[in-house]
């Protein structure tokens, strides 16, 4: 709510979320909101065109950040709004700006663009004293072999604004990064990004194990809500996240560095409010912060995250953004693990074999296929998708994780190649 607005008494609390239309979190949200009998409106992106010809309320269109933040101006003058909150990282920058438009706590724009674009990420980070891996910004029209003959291998080729791993590729010669290239290039092109304007951002590759932390921000304060261990190596060419495990196993001591560098990190970009999802390396030269994200955990991930008694991720996310007593921010529950399934190849979906018996095994509390059936999969590093989710707990980080590979291993995907039609005439 704006501070110079005064909440009528009884009034339930209201919450903008700003949303994707592939976004997997909404529903998530939506629960928790009905628990806490919070009043939640979902603006969902979508092209300028449409929102005229439909006559949406709350239509948004997240690439006309001006004119979206105007529409959020004028409802919060007829509805009072007590937060804005973005469910991915599309949203991250308009939500801190229409938050602060409208007096509402926030993140800082231009930290919200620090954790959107790799680039002012690092720049950020090395800025505040951070750890980063030696890096450079190119434009799209740069010449690979050119590139390739100044820097040392081996290294990975990013696209500054995309998530989810998607065109990021190792490279260890020269042969290799003019592949990784051209690929993370048209991958970005595809995106709608312009030759002319478009970059990429090479890095040093930096091996070590990964893991994925997850937290709060209150006035540039990190509370540490769960820390995942990623026990598939994940060493190129490709980046593909597949199992997270919580509680981690890593020694205590490393645990508590973890978080330390992760609320540096913050601090470094500027960021000071909400959710935070990251991601670190930790090797013999230290830990190292390969990406930060001002929203919470992707995809169904969060399911497996239980607090105090019962309490959701979601749950705790909005207490804070609307100003409502945490109570307990213990993850409880025991030991818990999910997999996201990955795409095998690219082709058809046809069919889904071996769900029930999957499900069935001990520790497995839920298998979801969220991929449609006769629809396409495309694999990393072009797609942004998984075939679906697995979800367990156990009596320890490795009971979890092995019903989680047990599942996996029981179903069965078939996939058909797409057929192309070429018209003759």
């Amino acid at each position: 709510m704006n501070e110079n607005q005064e909440q009528p008494a009884g009034r339930r609390p209201r919450v903008v979320l700003l949303a994707s239309p592939a976004t997997y979190r909404a529903g998530a949200f939506r629960q928790a909101a009905a628990r806490l009998d919070l009043d939640v409106v979902q603006a969902t992106d979508t092209p300028q065109a449409l929102v005229e010809r439909w006559g949406m309320p709350l239509g948004l269109d997240f690439t006309k950040p001006d004119a979206a933040i105007a529409t959020l101006a004028g409802y919060a003058a007829q509805h009072s709004v007590d937060a804005i909150l973005a469910l991915d990282d599309s949203a991250t920058l308009l939500a801190a700006r229409a938050a602060a438009a409208l007096g509402l706590p926030h993140n800082d724009p231009d930290a919200a663009l620090a954790a959107r674009d790799k680039w002012v990420m690092r720049e950020a980070l090395r800025r505040g004293g951070i750890p980063v891996p030696e890096y450079r910004r190119y434009p799209l029209v740069t010449d690979p072999a050119l590139v390739a003959g100044e820097i040392p291998f081996p290294v990975v080729v990013k696209p500054v604004r995309l998530s989810g791993s998607r065109g990021v590729i190792r490279a260890d010669d020269a042969g290799e990064f003019i592949q990784a290239w051209e690929r993370s290039r048209q991958i970005v092109l595809r995106e709608g990004e312009s030759l002319d304007r478009g970059e990429l951002l090479v890095e040093r590759y930096l091996p070590g194990i990964e893991v994925a932390l997850e937290g709060l921000l209150t006035n540039r304060s990190l509370q540490t809500l769960a820390l995942f261990d990623k026990p598939d190596p994940l060493e190129g060419p490709f980046f593909e996240e597949t199992i997270y495990v919580t509680p981690s196993r890593l020694p205590e001591a490393t645990q508590a560095a973890i978080s330390t560098r992760t609320a540096e990190a913050a601090a470094a970009l500027g960021l000071r409010e909400g959710p935070i999802h990251a991601e670190l390396r930790i090797n013999d030269e230290g830990i190292w912060l390969i990406e930060m994200a001002g929203r919470s955990i992707g995809g169904l991930c969060s399911t497996v995250l239980e607090f105090g008694a019962g309490i959701s991720l979601e749950e705790i996310i909005l207490r804070h953004a609307v100003g409502m007593p945490l109570l307990s921010t213990e993850r409880s529950g025991g030991a818990a693990g999910v997999m996201m399934i990955p795409i095998p190849k690219g082709g058809i979906l046809r069919e889904v074999s071996g769900r029930e018996e999957a499900a069935l095994v001990p520790g497995v509390t839920g298998v979801e296929i969220t991929a449609p059936l006769n629809q396409p999969l495309t694999p990393l590093p072009e797609g942004a998708s998984y075939l679906g989710f697995i979800f367990a707990r156990g009596e320890s980080p490795d009971a979890a994780e092995r019903a989680l590979r047990e599942s996996h291993a029981l179903l069965s995907f078939r996939i058909e190649p797409a057929i192309t039609l070429v018209a003759v005439g």
